[in-house]
C-alpha cells in the first residue's frame, strides 16, 4: 500500500531519528551493478525491512538496503537494489524510497540499470546514457491524489534526464575512451522479456534500449524537482536479434564483466551531478 504525504514525512523523520545522516547525491544500483559499493567510505547499512513502511526488494539479485557513506568526497545515499513493478507493487510504492531521499535532502540521484539492446548499432558491454524515456503501460507514480508538497499536479517532463548534465558525463566519458551511447530507453513491467513483435514495436517507437525499471523511477524525482541522470549497461541484444534465448544469469554475466569501465563511469556522473546541484 502506498503513504500519503503525512506518512512518508513521519518515515523521513524517523529515519532521521535513528540514522542521522544528510546525504547529497542518491544512487540507485541496478542487477549485477553494485560493486561500487565496495568503493564507500560506509557509515551504516540499512535493509528495507528494517524501515518501517518501506516496500522490500523480493528479487533475489537485489539485496534490498540502503548504503550511506561517502564516495570521492560525496556524502551518499545508495540503494543497493530498486523495487520493481513486477514485484506486485503500485507504481508509487516502487517510488517511496526515491521520495524518501528527496525528503532527506537528496539534491541529484544517478538511476542504473542492466537493460537489452534495441538499437542495431549497440553491442553487450557497451553503456547507454539514458537521454529520455517510454513508459509502455506502465503506471505513473504520479496517479491519484496529488501530493501538492512534492510535486505539482502537471509537472513538465521535457527534460527528466538533465540533458546539460547528461552532456558533460558523455564528454568525459570519451575523453576515458569509454563506449558510450545517448538514447532512448522503454521501460515494460516484466518480469518477462519482452516478445520479437514488442521489440520490433519499441524500434518502431525510437527506443534504442528496453527494461523493466528506472523510467517511473526518474518521472517521479523530476516532478520533485530531483537533478536526475540515468546510466544503462547494454547486457544483451533484446529478443529476436539473436538467435539465443534471453536469461538473467546472462544480465548478471555481462554487468560483472563490465565492472571497472562502469565504476569508471558512475564516478564520472557522481563529479558533474555534485558539480551541477
Amino acid at each position: 500500500m502506498s503513504l500519503s504525504y503525512e506518512e512518508l514525512v513521519s518515515l523521513k523523520d524517523e529515519f532521521q531519528k535513528k540514522h542521522p545522516f544528510s546525504p547529497e547525491i542518491g544512487i540507485v544500483l541496478g542487477s549485477g551493478l553494485d560493486s561500487i559499493v565496495d568503493q564507500i567510505e560506509i557509515e551504516e547499512i540499512i535493509p528495507y525491512q528494517e524501515i518501517p513502511g518501506m516496500p522490500v526488494s523480493t528479487n533475489k539479485m537485489h539485496k534490498g538496503q540502503f548504503v550511506l557513506g561517502t564516495l570521492d568526497g560525496v556524502k551518499v545515499m545508495v540503494m543497493q537494489g530498486r523495487l520493481h513493478l513486477y514485484e506486485g507493487y503500485e507504481a508509487k510504492e516502487v517510488v517511496t524510497p526515491h521520495i524518501l531521499m528527496k525528503l532527506l535532502g537528496v539534491k541529484g540521484v544517478i538511476l542504473t540499470n542492466a537493460c537489452g539492446a534495441v538499437n542495431l548499432s549497440y553491442h553487450p558491454g557497451e553503456f547507454m546514457l539514458i537521454e529520455d524515456h517510454i513508459c509502455f503501460e506502465v503506471e505513473s507514480p504520479l496517479k491519484g491524489p496529488n501530493m501538492d508538497m512534492l510535486t505539482t499536479r502537471f509537472p513538465d517532463m521535457s527534460d527528466i534526464y538533465s540533458k546539460e548534465i547528461t552532456n558533460c558525463i558523455e564528454k568525459e566519458a570519451k575523453k576515458e575512451s569509454l563506449p558510450v551511447h545517448k538514447g532512448v530507453f522503454m521501460q515494460f513491467v516484466g518480469p518477462q522479456f519482452e516478445t520479437k513483435a514488442e521489440i520490433k514495436m519499441a524500434r518502431t517507437l525510437g527506443a534504442d534500449a528496453v527494461g523493466m525499471s528506472t523510467a517511473i523511477e526518474a518521472l517521479m524525482l523530476s516532478a520533485m524537482g530531483v537533478k536526475t541522470v540515468a546510466l544503462s549497461v547494454l547486457t544483451n541484444m533484446a529478443c529476436g536479434i539473436l538467435e539465443e534465448k534471453l536469461s538473467d544469469e546472462d544480465v548478471i554475466r555481462i554487468s560483472k564483466q563490465s565492472k571497472e569501465p562502469f565504476e569508471k563511469l558512475l564516478r564520472i556522473a557522481l563529479k558533474e551531478l555534485k558539480q551541477h546541484c
